[in-house]
């Protein structure tokens, strides 16, 4: 009997914390062997379970060798869809442009169905030294007509008569004041693409802490555009970009941003004016 009391009471343990000098017991915890079996048991699995959630729930579960990332796949069908709107802009583009040079000749225009042939035989080897020519005539008579013509209007003709590519589509959520509020914000979803309003080089692409993701890019005649609170940029410094070209995403970034949306400033000889005047969002 006193050999089943004494197996009986070791089964029960003693944790005991004191101090090192004067051994007074600080704390003491008494626990039964089944007890620290299932305080182990349920330790190993609220740990298991927190690992868990945090790869099932969390962008970490995107740095696991072969793990497969959705995103990724969603940006390669959205670059494949964006490329084939890129391919009719510039169709467009050609076709504007011989449509211009022709009524500036005198020459009758191409109507939509000559766009393939004109992508195929207007703009062939054989054909360039003729374009070139009629381009250097182009510039020479545009140069006479307004060598002489030094009114106010005509100076501001390079930008008004400008063809700007619409950087965003989407709301304007708060619109231009020359004195409080010089630019734009355009409301948009998450992740969706900025693009460049005229051929340029980006000379500034980088992080601001007021204004998140920034890029700048300077375009010809004085005319600068910038594109803020860009979730991610797509170019880098010295990059040569055409109208149209995918430069940034929309975010909202930067700790003066009260949601989704796209900054858009456009100065024009150093000074910003309205962009709302010159491009239709």
């Amino acid at each position: 009997m006193a050999q089943q009391e004494k197996q009986r009471k070791s089964n029960y343990y003693r944790l005991i914390m004191s101090d090192a000098h004067t051994h007074k017991q600080l704390w003491i915890l008494n626990f039964h062997r089944v007890g620290m079996i299932f305080a182990i048991v349920s330790a190993v699995i609220l740990f298991s379970a927190i690992i868990f959630s945090l790869i099932a729930f969390t962008p970490i579960r995107t740095l696991i060798p072969g793990y497969p990332d959705a995103v990724t796949k969603r940006a390669a069908v959205q670059n494949a869809i964006r490329i084939d709107s890129l391919e009719a802009v510039i169709y467009r583009w050609e076709l504007y442009s011989e449509n211009l040079r022709r009524v500036v000749e005198g020459r009758e225009v191409l109507n939509v169905d000559s766009i393939i042939n004109l992508n195929s035989a207007v703009y062939s080897d054989s054909d360039a030294a003729q374009l070139q020519r009629q381009d250097s005539l182009l510039r020479e008579r545009v140069k006479e007509e307004e060598q002489f013509d030094i009114s106010e209007s005509q100076r501001k003709l390079s930008i008004e008569g400008m063809h700007f590519f619409t950087p965003l589509t989407g709301v304007i959520s708060q619109g231009y004041d020359r004195l409080i509020h010089p630019y734009v914000d355009i409301a948009a979803p998450a992740n969706s693409v900025v693009k460049s309003v005229l051929d340029g080089t980006v000379i500034y692409a980088g992080w601001d802490e007021n204004w998140g993701y920034v890029i700048q890019i300077q375009h010809s005649n004085d005319i600068v555009s910038m594109y803020k609170h860009n979730a991610k940029l797509l170019k880098k410094v010295t990059d040569n970009v055409s109208a149209g070209t995918p430069i940034a995403l929309v975010g909202s970034t930067g700790s003066i941003t009260t949601g989704e949306h796209l900054h858009f400033e456009l100065w024009y000889k150093g000074e910003a004016v309205d962009p709302t005047k010159y491009i239709s969002f």
